[in-house]
């Protein structure tokens, strides 16, 4: 057991991270051997989120993961599963809500301030800077 406050302290903060890790890590078994078990797009997409949270998390690496979700993709095709369009959907309909906020209607007159306030520090931008004058060579 260590003496110094700060080894003490760090070997707290170890436990409760490995703790963390080995929860997830059973996590990510868990729903990939269920998913191999019985190959379902629900099971897939557990499957797919729990190691997407182990990337988040910082516990594996990006390209560890994209291996293992590519393993997971050809035991889906070899299995037949089909993947809904309902998560398809969803992406499609967001840019469509964004497209129609974007088309209200503002003010000229605050195109108009924004613009010279634009322009303005543009300006101010320009006259700062001042080339250099070379140093002669001795």
């Amino acid at each position: 057991m260590p003496i110094i406050k700060s080894a003490i302290k760090r070997a707290k903060q170890t436990i409760k991270r490995r703790e963390r890790n080995v929860g997830i890590k059973r996590d990510i078994k868990t729903a990939v051997n269920a998913f191999i078990a019985k190959p379902t797009a629900a099971g897939f997409s557990a499957a797919q989120s729990e190691l997407d949270t182990a990337v988040k998390k910082g516990l594996l690496k990006k390209n560890t993961v994209a291996r293992r979700k590519m393993q997971l993709i050809k035991v889906a095709k070899k299995a037949g599963v089909k993947f809904t369009a309902t998560a398809a959907k969803k992406v499609a309909a967001k840019p469509a809500v964004k497209a129609a906020a974007k088309t209200v209607a503002k003010p000229a007159v605050k195109k108009a301030v924004a613009k010279t306030a634009v322009k303005k520090t543009a300006v101010k931008k320009v006259a700062a800077k001042k080339p250099v004058a070379k140093k002669a060579a001795k």
